[in-house]
């Protein structure tokens, strides 16, 4: 893979980034929609295929980005398919600062240091050149505004900015609000995309969907009249475990 065009991770992460602030929007639901991103760029470059809800390997050879290679060895380490839900909400821990780091690196942003409360050291990271992201919601606002449909990276974009919360941040406000809605739509038109976004919500929601169930055997035979109907199986949802605390409230 060339490094002449961003991937989806960095482009997500430089539209949560607030040029005023120096600090990236909704940072807990970020951290799965990078690791959701890392599995829509792999898709693209036709490492991996969507299988039901799961993630399938099917070109194990490296990208040439370390990032995406790591996850695609992990990935491949699993040796079967793995559901897209659990994937997303296993532990990402480092996930948003390799990013950031790398796209200093690249001279996209750069750190600031600083202290809070005098004491605390921290460190914000401010873009050095705001035209890269003003052209990445550009897309954005094209397909929001024109209703054509978007190219899967465009889409993809879409779909992880709603998953992840960044409606809010992206068009604020009441007058936002139908733009939000026309974000969230574009979901549909990347299948990938779609299954990773709605993967990402169902990690922050605490609960994983459940696989579909086999139909009945078709040897089973209909009870008779006045026969009294069998209880249906307990419908209950297993936990997830949750991927830390929100810090805000999620934007659908």
């Amino acid at each position: 893979m060339g490094r002449s065009r961003r991937t989806l991770p960095e482009e997500l992460l430089l539209l949560a980034l607030d040029p005023t602030t120096g600090t990236t929007a909704q940072p807990q639901s970020l951290d799965l929609g990078l690791a959701g991103a890392q599995l829509v760029e792999l898709a693209l470059a036709g490492r991996i295929a969507p299988d039901g809800d799961r993630i399938a390997v099917v070109a194990p050879r490296p990208t040439g980005d370390p990032t995406l290679d790591c996850a695609l060895e992990l990935l491949r380490r699993r040796g079967a398919p793995v559901r897209a839900v659990n994937w997303i909400g296993g532990p990402r821990l480092g996930l948003r600062q390799t990013y950031l780091s790398h796209l200093e690196r690249c001279g996209m942003v750069h750190a600031v240091e600083g202290q809070m409360c005098g004491v605390l050291p921290t460190t914000r990271y401010q873009a050095t050149d705001t035209a890269i992201s003003r052209e990445i919601k550009a897309r954005l606002d094209s397909a929001i505004r024109t209703g054509v449909p978007p190219d899967p990276r465009t889409a993809a974009l879409a779909a992880l900015a709603h998953a992840v919360g960044l409606g809010k941040h992206l068009y604020p406000g009441n007058e936002g609000r139908s733009s939000r809605s026309r974000l969230r739509d574009l979901i549909r038109h990347d299948p990938m995309g779609g299954l990773v976004a709605h993967a990402v919500m169902d990690v922050q929601n605490g609960a994983a969907a459940q696989p579909r169930r086999s139909p009945a055997p078709a040897s089973r035979q209909a009870p008779g009249p006045g026969a009294r109907p069998a209880p249906e199986p307990a419908r209950g949802v297993p936990a997830q475990p949750r991927h830390g605390s929100m810090a805000r409230a999620v934007a659908h």
